[in-house]
């Protein structure tokens, strides 16, 4: 679980990217909080960039739109489904997502170091 803002940082009808181990955009819609995945399954967009419209969110780029509830696709383009996270706001106004904080990236296979190997 990553802390990810204060519930002040996030007006209703508002969205932030959060960066853990994949960029995850955050969303207060009609005053509930949802995350999902940051990048739009059709192409390499951020959602987080997107339009808001009740518990949807549409690309900026083709205009695909996703439920944020449940992450899946609304309309085309887009065929498949963004991951959905659990959020939690805190008494004290704290929204926390159920997500791996960042991690460095591994080592490529190439450039990786196997002991015992010739």
């Amino acid at each position: 679980m990553i802390y990810a803002c204060h519930l002040n940082d996030l007006p209703q009808g508002e969205s932030l990217r959060v960066m853990a181990y994949v960029p995850i955009a955050l969303f207060n819609a009609d005053g509930e909080v949802y995350a999902v995945d940051d990048t739009c399954t059709h192409q390499n967009a951020s959602l987080s960039e997107g339009w808001l419209e009740g518990c949807h969110v549409e690309c900026p780029l083709h205009e695909a739109a996703f439920d944020l509830r449940t992450g899946q696709p609304s309309c085309l383009p887009a065929k498949h489904p963004v991951r959905t996270y659990e959020v939690t706001v805190a008494e004290d106004g704290g929204v926390y997502v159920h997500a791996a904080a960042a991690e460095p990236a591994a080592a490529p296979a190439a450039e990786r170091v196997v002991e015992g190997a010739a």
